[in-house]
Protein backbone atom coordinates (compact mmCIF):
# COMPACT_ATOMS: atom_id res chain seq x y z
CA UNK A 1 0.00 0.00 0.00
CA UNK A 2 1.91 3.12 -0.95
CA UNK A 3 1.59 6.23 1.53
CA UNK A 4 -1.05 8.22 0.14
CA UNK A 5 -3.17 5.69 1.02
CA UNK A 6 -2.05 5.08 4.79
CA UNK A 7 -4.11 8.20 5.90
CA UNK A 8 -7.67 7.00 4.31
CA UNK A 9 -6.63 3.66 6.39
CA UNK A 10 -6.35 5.80 9.68
CA UNK A 11 -9.20 7.18 9.18
CA UNK A 12 -11.39 4.12 8.15
CA UNK A 13 -14.69 4.08 9.68
CA UNK A 14 -12.63 0.55 11.14
CA UNK A 15 -10.32 2.16 12.84
CA UNK A 16 -10.58 5.53 14.58
CA UNK A 17 -10.82 5.07 18.05
CA UNK A 18 -14.17 6.00 19.68
CA UNK A 19 -13.51 8.08 22.64
CA UNK A 20 -16.30 8.29 25.12
CA UNK A 21 -16.71 11.33 28.15
CA UNK A 22 -17.99 9.94 31.33
CA UNK A 23 -20.06 12.38 33.13
CA UNK A 24 -23.31 13.02 32.02
CA UNK A 25 -22.56 10.75 29.02
CA UNK A 26 -21.57 7.62 30.10
CA UNK A 27 -23.40 7.45 33.58
CA UNK A 28 -25.98 10.19 33.28
CA UNK A 29 -24.87 11.37 36.48
CA UNK A 30 -21.64 13.74 37.84
CA UNK A 31 -19.14 11.39 39.81
CA UNK A 32 -17.51 14.34 41.37
CA UNK A 33 -21.11 15.35 42.47
CA UNK A 34 -21.63 12.32 44.13
CA UNK A 35 -18.56 12.08 45.82
CA UNK A 36 -18.79 15.11 47.39
CA UNK A 37 -21.99 14.20 48.82
CA UNK A 38 -20.14 10.98 49.92
CA UNK A 39 -17.77 13.44 51.53
CA UNK A 40 -20.73 15.16 53.46
CA UNK A 41 -22.33 11.97 54.71
CA UNK A 42 -19.28 10.20 56.19
CA UNK A 43 -16.77 13.00 56.44
CA UNK A 44 -19.10 16.45 57.67
CA UNK A 45 -16.15 17.70 59.29
CA UNK A 46 -13.73 17.48 55.90
CA UNK A 47 -16.01 19.66 54.06
CA UNK A 48 -14.10 22.66 55.79
CA UNK A 49 -11.51 21.90 53.79
CA UNK A 50 -13.09 22.37 50.38
CA UNK A 51 -12.17 25.86 50.17
CA UNK A 52 -8.86 25.53 50.46
CA UNK A 53 -9.07 22.81 48.03
CA UNK A 54 -10.27 24.79 45.61
CA UNK A 55 -8.08 27.50 45.92
CA UNK A 56 -5.21 25.10 44.74
CA UNK A 57 -7.04 24.64 41.36
CA UNK A 58 -9.54 22.23 39.96
CA UNK A 59 -6.77 19.14 39.33
CA UNK A 60 -5.87 19.07 42.81
CA UNK A 61 -9.30 19.91 44.14
CA UNK A 62 -10.91 16.67 42.04
CA UNK A 63 -7.32 14.95 43.77
CA UNK A 64 -8.28 15.95 46.93
CA UNK A 65 -11.88 14.28 47.43
CA UNK A 66 -10.60 11.64 45.63
CA UNK A 67 -8.49 10.87 48.31
CA UNK A 68 -11.28 11.08 51.14
CA UNK A 69 -13.76 8.71 49.46
CA UNK A 70 -14.51 6.54 46.41
CA UNK A 71 -17.13 6.15 44.11
CA UNK A 72 -18.34 2.64 43.98
CA UNK A 73 -18.14 2.52 39.98
CA UNK A 74 -20.80 -0.95 40.30
CA UNK A 75 -23.59 1.35 41.49
CA UNK A 76 -23.62 4.02 39.10
CA UNK A 77 -26.14 3.78 36.78
CA UNK A 78 -24.99 3.58 32.73
CA UNK A 79 -26.40 4.86 29.75
CA UNK A 80 -27.46 1.59 28.18
CA UNK A 81 -27.70 3.60 24.73
CA UNK A 82 -23.86 4.86 24.80
CA UNK A 83 -22.59 1.21 26.42
CA UNK A 84 -24.14 -0.03 22.92
CA UNK A 85 -22.44 2.32 20.61
CA UNK A 86 -19.13 1.09 22.85
CA UNK A 87 -20.18 -2.45 21.81
CA UNK A 88 -20.97 -1.64 18.63
CA UNK A 89 -16.91 0.13 17.80
CA UNK A 90 -15.46 -2.97 19.60
CA UNK A 91 -17.15 -5.86 17.72
CA UNK A 92 -15.70 -3.24 14.55
CA UNK A 93 -12.72 -3.75 16.00
CA UNK A 94 -11.94 0.02 17.18
CA UNK A 95 -9.94 1.32 20.17
CA UNK A 96 -12.33 2.76 22.44
CA UNK A 97 -11.14 5.28 25.05
CA UNK A 98 -12.69 6.45 28.18
CA UNK A 99 -11.79 10.06 28.52
CA UNK A 100 -13.00 12.20 31.44
CA UNK A 101 -12.33 15.32 33.51
CA UNK A 102 -12.64 13.34 36.61
CA UNK A 103 -10.23 12.08 39.16
CA UNK A 104 -8.05 9.42 37.53
CA UNK A 105 -8.87 6.97 39.92
CA UNK A 106 -12.34 7.63 39.29
CA UNK A 107 -11.77 6.82 35.49
CA UNK A 108 -9.96 3.60 36.14
CA UNK A 109 -12.64 2.35 38.44
CA UNK A 110 -15.36 2.68 36.13
CA UNK A 111 -13.37 1.35 33.05
CA UNK A 112 -12.37 -1.83 35.07
CA UNK A 113 -15.78 -2.10 36.53
CA UNK A 114 -17.07 -1.93 32.85
CA UNK A 115 -14.13 -4.02 30.97
CA UNK A 116 -14.58 -2.48 27.75
CA UNK A 117 -12.30 0.45 27.35
CA UNK A 118 -8.52 0.06 25.79
CA UNK A 119 -7.41 3.15 28.04
CA UNK A 120 -7.95 5.85 30.04
CA UNK A 121 -7.20 9.31 29.68
CA UNK A 122 -8.19 11.15 33.02
CA UNK A 123 -7.30 14.26 35.32
CA UNK A 124 -3.89 13.81 37.01
CA UNK A 125 -1.09 15.51 37.72
CA UNK A 126 -2.31 19.32 38.26
CA UNK A 127 -4.19 19.11 34.72
CA UNK A 128 -7.71 19.41 34.54
CA UNK A 129 -8.55 16.92 31.64
CA UNK A 130 -11.97 19.30 30.77
CA UNK A 131 -12.47 21.44 27.46
CA UNK A 132 -9.70 22.50 25.52
CA UNK A 133 -7.25 21.04 27.55
CA UNK A 134 -9.18 17.58 26.85
CA UNK A 135 -9.23 18.64 23.44
CA UNK A 136 -5.47 18.93 22.80
CA UNK A 137 -4.69 15.87 24.64
CA UNK A 138 -6.62 13.58 22.04
CA UNK A 139 -5.53 15.71 19.16
CA UNK A 140 -1.92 14.84 20.66
CA UNK A 141 -2.19 11.32 20.80
CA UNK A 142 -4.75 10.67 17.88
CA UNK A 143 -4.50 13.80 15.61
CA UNK A 144 -6.80 16.27 14.39
CA UNK A 145 -9.82 14.27 13.05
CA UNK A 146 -8.10 10.83 13.95
CA UNK A 147 -10.95 10.07 16.58
CA UNK A 148 -15.15 9.67 16.96
CA UNK A 149 -16.22 11.48 20.22
CA UNK A 150 -18.83 11.12 22.39
CA UNK A 151 -20.13 13.87 24.58
CA UNK A 152 -23.15 15.79 25.83
CA UNK A 153 -21.98 19.18 27.61
CA UNK A 154 -21.07 22.50 26.22
CA UNK A 155 -17.58 21.89 27.66
CA UNK A 156 -17.18 19.04 24.44
CA UNK A 157 -17.69 21.50 22.07
CA UNK A 158 -13.97 22.36 21.29
CA UNK A 159 -13.57 18.33 21.50
CA UNK A 160 -16.24 17.94 18.87
CA UNK A 161 -14.89 20.46 16.74
CA UNK A 162 -11.42 18.70 16.82
CA UNK A 163 -12.88 15.15 16.24
CA UNK A 164 -13.90 13.47 13.09
CA UNK A 165 -17.44 13.13 13.64
CA UNK A 166 -19.33 13.97 16.73
CA UNK A 167 -21.85 12.13 18.60
CA UNK A 168 -23.82 13.74 21.20
CA UNK A 169 -25.64 11.58 24.27
CA UNK A 170 -28.59 13.20 26.53
CA UNK A 171 -26.97 16.55 24.88
CA UNK A 172 -29.69 19.56 25.65
CA UNK A 173 -30.81 21.46 22.55
CA UNK A 174 -28.64 24.57 22.55
CA UNK A 175 -25.50 21.89 22.90
CA UNK A 176 -26.71 20.20 20.04
CA UNK A 177 -27.13 23.35 17.82
CA UNK A 178 -23.80 24.58 18.64
CA UNK A 179 -22.29 20.99 18.08
CA UNK A 180 -24.09 20.59 14.99
CA UNK A 181 -22.48 24.29 13.22
CA UNK A 182 -19.09 22.39 13.15
CA UNK A 183 -20.82 19.14 12.50
CA UNK A 184 -24.09 18.77 10.43
CA UNK A 185 -23.85 15.06 10.56
CA UNK A 186 -23.91 15.31 14.46
CA UNK A 187 -25.47 11.80 15.41
CA UNK A 188 -28.02 11.91 18.85
CA UNK A 189 -26.97 8.36 20.62
CA UNK A 190 -29.90 9.01 23.25
CA UNK A 191 -31.88 12.02 24.01
CA UNK A 192 -32.33 13.27 27.21
CA UNK A 193 -35.68 13.57 28.80
CA UNK A 194 -37.13 16.75 31.15
CA UNK A 195 -35.34 16.72 34.60
CA UNK A 196 -38.27 18.77 36.22
CA UNK A 197 -40.97 15.80 36.65
CA UNK A 198 -38.49 13.68 38.33
CA UNK A 199 -37.32 17.06 40.51
CA UNK A 200 -40.71 17.51 41.28
CA UNK A 201 -41.25 13.33 42.13
CA UNK A 202 -38.08 13.51 44.69
CA UNK A 203 -39.58 16.39 46.73
CA UNK A 204 -42.48 13.81 47.80
CA UNK A 205 -45.26 16.11 47.05
CA UNK A 206 -47.75 13.21 48.14
CA UNK A 207 -45.61 12.80 51.66
CA UNK A 208 -47.22 16.37 52.65
CA UNK A 209 -50.18 14.99 53.94
CA UNK A 210 -48.27 13.90 57.19
CA UNK A 211 -47.71 17.94 57.35
CA UNK A 212 -51.50 17.96 58.46
CA UNK A 213 -50.28 17.36 62.08
CA UNK A 214 -49.54 21.15 62.80
CA UNK A 215 -53.21 21.77 62.19
CA UNK A 216 -53.91 19.41 65.02
CA UNK A 217 -53.75 22.25 67.71
CA UNK A 218 -56.41 24.10 66.53
CA UNK A 219 -58.86 21.61 66.56
CA UNK A 220 -59.43 21.78 70.07
CA UNK A 221 -62.46 23.54 70.51
CA UNK A 222 -61.59 25.73 72.76
CA UNK A 223 -58.94 27.53 69.87
CA UNK A 224 -61.01 27.15 66.54
CA UNK A 225 -61.03 30.27 64.20
CA UNK A 226 -60.32 31.52 61.81
CA UNK A 227 -57.36 33.22 62.41
CA UNK A 228 -55.81 30.33 64.23
CA UNK A 229 -56.80 28.29 60.87
CA UNK A 230 -54.81 30.93 58.60
CA UNK A 231 -51.79 30.72 61.11
CA UNK A 232 -51.93 26.70 61.11
CA UNK A 233 -52.18 26.76 57.01
CA UNK A 234 -49.15 29.03 57.13
CA UNK A 235 -47.40 26.60 59.04
CA UNK A 236 -48.22 23.91 56.79
CA UNK A 237 -46.94 25.47 53.76
CA UNK A 238 -44.11 26.09 55.18
CA UNK A 239 -42.93 23.02 56.30
CA UNK A 240 -43.94 21.39 52.84
CA UNK A 241 -41.68 23.68 51.66
CA UNK A 242 -38.69 22.72 54.05
CA UNK A 243 -39.84 18.88 54.20
CA UNK A 244 -39.24 18.77 50.41
CA UNK A 245 -35.66 20.28 50.78
CA UNK A 246 -34.64 17.72 53.13
CA UNK A 247 -36.23 14.74 51.62
CA UNK A 248 -33.95 16.54 48.14
CA UNK A 249 -30.47 16.72 50.39
CA UNK A 250 -31.55 13.03 51.93
CA UNK A 251 -31.93 11.32 48.50
CA UNK A 252 -28.17 13.06 47.80
CA UNK A 253 -26.75 12.10 50.68
CA UNK A 254 -28.50 8.16 50.15
CA UNK A 255 -27.30 7.40 47.11
CA UNK A 256 -25.50 4.35 47.21
CA UNK A 257 -27.80 2.84 49.77
CA UNK A 258 -30.78 3.56 47.54
CA UNK A 259 -28.89 1.79 44.64
CA UNK A 260 -28.58 -1.21 46.43
CA UNK A 261 -32.33 -1.40 46.87
CA UNK A 262 -34.80 -2.85 44.43
CA UNK A 263 -37.20 -0.31 44.81
CA UNK A 264 -35.38 2.88 45.79
CA UNK A 265 -33.04 2.49 43.14
CA UNK A 266 -35.39 3.97 41.02
CA UNK A 267 -35.67 7.46 42.61
CA UNK A 268 -34.67 10.14 40.81
CA UNK A 269 -31.02 11.01 41.71
CA UNK A 270 -29.75 7.10 42.40
CA UNK A 271 -31.19 6.37 38.49
CA UNK A 272 -29.74 9.60 37.08
CA UNK A 273 -32.80 10.94 35.85
CA UNK A 274 -32.14 13.87 37.67
CA UNK A 275 -28.60 15.54 38.58
CA UNK A 276 -27.57 16.01 41.63
CA UNK A 277 -26.72 20.17 41.28
CA UNK A 278 -30.65 20.40 40.45
CA UNK A 279 -31.70 18.63 43.94
CA UNK A 280 -29.30 20.75 45.58
CA UNK A 281 -30.59 24.08 43.98
CA UNK A 282 -33.87 23.27 44.93
CA UNK A 283 -33.19 22.21 48.49
CA UNK A 284 -31.27 25.33 48.74
CA UNK A 285 -34.66 27.36 47.24
CA UNK A 286 -37.18 25.54 49.01
CA UNK A 287 -35.46 25.39 52.64
CA UNK A 288 -34.83 29.21 52.23
CA UNK A 289 -38.45 30.33 51.26
CA UNK A 290 -39.90 27.74 54.01
CA UNK A 291 -37.25 29.96 56.64
CA UNK A 292 -38.70 33.04 55.07
CA UNK A 293 -41.82 32.63 55.21
CA UNK A 294 -41.75 30.70 59.14
CA UNK A 295 -40.48 34.01 60.52
CA UNK A 296 -43.35 36.13 59.06
CA UNK A 297 -45.67 33.15 60.29
CA UNK A 298 -43.73 33.64 64.39
CA UNK A 299 -40.09 33.45 65.39
CA UNK A 300 -40.96 30.80 67.62
CA UNK A 301 -42.48 29.03 64.63
CA UNK A 302 -39.27 29.80 62.95
CA UNK A 303 -37.43 28.44 65.97
CA UNK A 304 -39.34 24.95 65.81
CA UNK A 305 -38.90 24.45 62.14
CA UNK A 306 -35.02 25.52 62.37
CA UNK A 307 -34.77 22.46 65.05
CA UNK A 308 -36.73 20.43 62.70
CA UNK A 309 -34.82 21.06 60.08
CA UNK A 310 -31.21 20.31 62.03
CA UNK A 311 -32.80 17.23 63.36
CA UNK A 312 -33.91 15.65 60.42
CA UNK A 313 -30.62 16.52 58.38
CA UNK A 314 -28.66 14.61 61.68
CA UNK A 315 -31.31 11.91 60.94
CA UNK A 316 -30.13 11.80 57.71
CA UNK A 317 -26.54 11.56 58.11
CA UNK A 318 -25.88 9.44 61.05
CA UNK A 319 -28.99 8.90 63.31
CA UNK A 320 -30.65 6.39 60.22
CA UNK A 321 -27.75 4.29 60.49
CA UNK A 322 -28.66 3.19 64.39
CA UNK A 323 -31.30 0.19 65.27
CA UNK A 324 -33.81 1.44 67.48
CA UNK A 325 -32.56 5.42 67.87
CA UNK A 326 -33.61 6.18 64.21
CA UNK A 327 -37.61 5.37 65.19
CA UNK A 328 -37.67 7.28 68.43
CA UNK A 329 -36.45 10.43 66.25
CA UNK A 330 -39.11 9.48 63.87
CA UNK A 331 -41.37 9.64 65.89
CA UNK A 332 -40.40 12.79 68.02
CA UNK A 333 -39.95 14.58 63.93
CA UNK A 334 -44.23 13.75 63.81
CA UNK A 335 -44.84 15.11 67.04
CA UNK A 336 -42.34 18.39 66.61
CA UNK A 337 -44.72 18.93 63.82
CA UNK A 338 -47.60 19.31 66.22
CA UNK A 339 -45.50 21.10 68.13
CA UNK A 340 -44.75 23.45 65.42
CA UNK A 341 -48.33 23.96 65.25
CA UNK A 342 -48.84 24.95 68.81
CA UNK A 343 -45.77 27.53 67.93
CA UNK A 344 -47.78 28.95 64.76
CA UNK A 345 -50.85 29.36 66.48
CA UNK A 346 -49.77 30.07 70.21
CA UNK A 347 -52.28 27.53 71.07
CA UNK A 348 -50.62 25.58 74.50
CA UNK A 349 -50.28 21.70 73.98
CA UNK A 350 -51.25 19.38 76.35
CA UNK A 351 -49.23 16.34 77.74
CA UNK A 352 -51.79 14.20 76.99
CA UNK A 353 -51.63 14.82 73.23
CA UNK A 354 -48.10 14.85 72.59
CA UNK A 355 -47.50 11.52 74.68
CA UNK A 356 -50.47 10.13 72.51
CA UNK A 357 -48.23 10.97 69.53
CA UNK A 358 -45.03 9.86 70.87
CA UNK A 359 -47.12 6.23 71.15
CA UNK A 360 -48.68 6.28 67.71
CA UNK A 361 -45.78 7.51 66.16
CA UNK A 362 -43.58 5.15 67.18
CA UNK A 363 -45.55 2.12 66.54
CA UNK A 364 -45.89 3.55 62.66
CA UNK A 365 -42.11 3.61 62.46
CA UNK A 366 -41.51 0.71 63.97
CA UNK A 367 -43.90 -0.97 61.25
CA UNK A 368 -42.43 0.95 58.78
CA UNK A 369 -39.02 -0.72 59.96
CA UNK A 370 -40.40 -4.36 60.36
CA UNK A 371 -41.75 -3.94 56.57
CA UNK A 372 -38.16 -3.49 55.49
CA UNK A 373 -36.46 -6.33 57.56
CA UNK A 374 -38.66 -8.84 56.41
CA UNK A 375 -38.44 -7.50 52.93
CA UNK A 376 -34.37 -8.60 53.36
CA UNK A 377 -35.64 -11.91 54.14
CA UNK A 378 -37.58 -12.42 51.28
CA UNK A 379 -34.70 -11.53 49.11
CA UNK A 380 -31.92 -13.61 51.22
CA UNK A 381 -30.75 -10.38 52.30
CA UNK A 382 -28.43 -10.22 55.19
CA UNK A 383 -28.91 -6.66 56.11
CA UNK A 384 -30.03 -3.08 55.02
CA UNK A 385 -27.03 -0.93 53.28
CA UNK A 386 -27.16 2.07 55.39
CA UNK A 387 -29.14 0.68 58.31
CA UNK A 388 -28.81 -0.97 61.46
CA UNK A 389 -31.14 -3.84 60.82
CA UNK A 390 -30.25 -6.91 60.20
CA UNK A 391 -32.93 -10.17 58.64
CA UNK A 392 -33.86 -11.51 62.28
CA UNK A 393 -34.88 -8.28 63.65
CA UNK A 394 -38.46 -8.53 62.46
CA UNK A 395 -39.88 -10.01 65.85
CA UNK A 396 -38.44 -7.26 68.11
CA UNK A 397 -39.44 -4.80 66.48
CA UNK A 398 -43.30 -6.32 66.06
CA UNK A 399 -43.74 -6.59 69.33
CA UNK A 400 -42.19 -3.06 70.53
CA UNK A 401 -44.29 -1.47 67.63
CA UNK A 402 -47.26 -3.29 68.40
CA UNK A 403 -47.08 -2.51 72.36
CA UNK A 404 -46.64 1.43 71.31
CA UNK A 405 -49.73 1.34 69.10
CA UNK A 406 -51.65 -0.44 72.32
CA UNK A 407 -49.69 2.62 74.85
CA UNK A 408 -51.31 5.33 72.34
CA UNK A 409 -55.11 4.07 72.74
CA UNK A 410 -54.34 3.57 76.83
CA UNK A 411 -53.43 6.98 76.45
CA UNK A 412 -56.11 8.16 74.97
CA UNK A 413 -58.78 6.24 77.12
CA UNK A 414 -56.74 7.90 80.17
CA UNK A 415 -57.18 11.25 78.62
CA UNK A 416 -60.84 10.98 77.71
CA UNK A 417 -61.43 10.36 81.21
CA UNK A 418 -59.27 12.69 83.03
CA UNK A 419 -61.06 16.04 84.03
CA UNK A 420 -58.83 18.34 81.17
CA UNK A 421 -61.49 16.67 77.95
CA UNK A 422 -64.39 17.19 80.53
CA UNK A 423 -63.68 20.96 80.40
CA UNK A 424 -63.32 20.74 76.44
CA UNK A 425 -66.16 18.88 75.24
CA UNK A 426 -69.94 19.28 75.98
CA UNK A 427 -70.41 15.19 75.53
CA UNK A 428 -67.02 13.82 75.98
CA UNK A 429 -68.41 10.32 76.39
CA UNK A 430 -68.53 10.10 72.45
CA UNK A 431 -65.20 10.38 72.08
CA UNK A 432 -65.10 6.75 73.73
CA UNK A 433 -66.15 5.35 70.16
CA UNK A 434 -62.47 6.51 69.09
CA UNK A 435 -60.34 3.76 71.14
CA UNK A 436 -62.04 0.74 69.39
CA UNK A 437 -61.69 2.71 66.48
CA UNK A 438 -58.09 2.92 66.43
CA UNK A 439 -57.48 -0.28 67.79
CA UNK A 440 -58.70 -1.69 64.61
CA UNK A 441 -56.94 0.82 62.58
CA UNK A 442 -53.32 0.08 64.21
CA UNK A 443 -53.97 -3.53 64.67
CA UNK A 444 -55.01 -3.39 60.71
CA UNK A 445 -51.42 -1.77 59.90
CA UNK A 446 -49.74 -4.32 61.72
CA UNK A 447 -51.77 -7.14 60.17
CA UNK A 448 -50.77 -5.51 56.44
CA UNK A 449 -47.32 -4.83 57.35
CA UNK A 450 -46.75 -8.81 58.98
CA UNK A 451 -48.43 -9.82 55.32
CA UNK A 452 -45.85 -7.74 53.25
CA UNK A 453 -49.09 -5.13 51.78
CA UNK A 454 -47.03 -2.21 53.54
CA UNK A 455 -44.56 -1.09 51.30
CA UNK A 456 -44.39 2.39 51.58
CA UNK A 457 -44.66 4.78 54.32
CA UNK A 458 -47.78 3.99 56.68
CA UNK A 459 -49.26 7.14 56.17
CA UNK A 460 -49.20 7.09 52.81
CA UNK A 461 -50.35 3.41 52.62
CA UNK A 462 -53.23 5.10 54.79
CA UNK A 463 -53.85 7.38 52.41
CA UNK A 464 -54.84 5.08 49.82
CA UNK A 465 -56.30 2.38 52.18
CA UNK A 466 -60.05 2.62 51.74
CA UNK A 467 -60.59 0.74 55.41
CA UNK A 468 -58.14 3.46 57.42
CA UNK A 469 -60.31 6.47 55.35
CA UNK A 470 -63.47 4.77 56.42
CA UNK A 471 -62.19 4.68 59.89
CA UNK A 472 -61.09 8.42 59.61
CA UNK A 473 -64.43 8.77 58.12
CA UNK A 474 -66.15 7.06 61.37
CA UNK A 475 -64.23 8.66 63.46
CA UNK A 476 -65.54 12.50 62.69
CA UNK A 477 -68.94 11.58 63.80
CA UNK A 478 -68.31 10.77 67.67
CA UNK A 479 -66.37 14.11 67.64
CA UNK A 480 -69.07 15.75 66.05
CA UNK A 481 -71.29 14.69 68.61
CA UNK A 482 -68.88 15.79 71.39
CA UNK A 483 -68.59 18.89 70.02
CA UNK A 484 -72.32 19.20 70.18
CA UNK A 485 -74.37 21.55 72.26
Amino acid sequence: MNSDAEPETVHSRESVPLVVDLDGTLTPVDTLHEALAKLVRDRPARMLAIPGWLAEGKAVFKRRVADEVAVDASLLPYNEKVLEAIETARREGRTVVLATASDRRTAEAVATHLGVFDDVIATEHGVNVSGAAKRDALVDRFGEGGFDYIGNDAKDLPVWKAARRALLADAGDSVTEAARKDHPDARTVSSRESSLPWLIRAARPYQWSKNVLVFVPVLNPMHLSVQHSLEALAAFICFCAAASSIYLINDILDLEADRQHPRKRNRPFASGRSPVSHGLAAAILLFSGALLGSWFVAPIFAGALLLYVFITINYSIWMKRYALLDVVVLAGLYTMRIIAGGAATGVELTLWLLGFSIFLFSSLAFAKRYSEVVELLDENRPEAPGRGYRAGDQNVLMAIGASSGMASVLTLALYLNSTTASGLYSNPEYLWIICPLLLYWISRIWLAAQRRRLTDDPIVFALSDRASRAILAAALVPIALALWR
